[in-house]
């Protein structure tokens, strides 16, 4: 990857908090005409600073009501039943993150639900089905502070 300049990093801002700001208007708030404004915005692209957009949606207005975070311990620890474990969370929407973490836990989860019984039946009926998991510990969070899914651009 190439050296980020203050340019690419004012671009890279933007269009993380704007993903559908028109290249003419990008090009102005970077203070450039509008080729090469374009020329580094697919550069970006194509060397993997940007790997998507997409539209943030509100778990609330969806009716999702509770969030949790759920430790996953795993009895085992076997490369091939982690392998098994990540591709499966992979497939399942409600599990909106998943970090293979240091400490106590083997797996962080952040997952989405419509209230605390519907909460309840997905930890019943598909987490603690999940290959490996030989325990789960629950954190349900009581108000989100803060969500920035976009990246410091130190």
């Amino acid at each position: 990857m190439n050296e980020l300049d203050a340019i690419d990093r004012a671009i890279l801002s933007i269009v993380q908090r704007d993903g559908r700001i028109s290249n003419a208007r990008l090009a102005e708030r970077v203070s450039l005409s509008e080729t090469p404004c374009a020329r580094r915005l697919k550069r970006l692209e194509a060397e993997g600073y940007i790997t998507g957009y997409r539209a943030e949606l509100s778990h609330r207005a969806l009716g999702l009501g509770v969030t949790a975070f759920v430790h996953v311990r795993f009895a085992v620890h076997d490369r091939a039943l982690s392998e098994r474990f990540e591709r499966e969370v992979q497939a399942i929407d409600r599990i909106v993150s998943c970090h293979n973490i240091s400490g106590s836990a083997d797996y962080l989860l952040e997952v989405v639900a419509t209230d605390l019984d519907d909460y309840g039946m997905f930890t019943r009926d598909v987490l603690r089905a999940l290959p490996g998991v030989s325990s789960i510990e629950s954190m349900l969070s009581l108000r989100e502070v803060k969500r920035d899914t976009g990246a410091p651009l130190l």
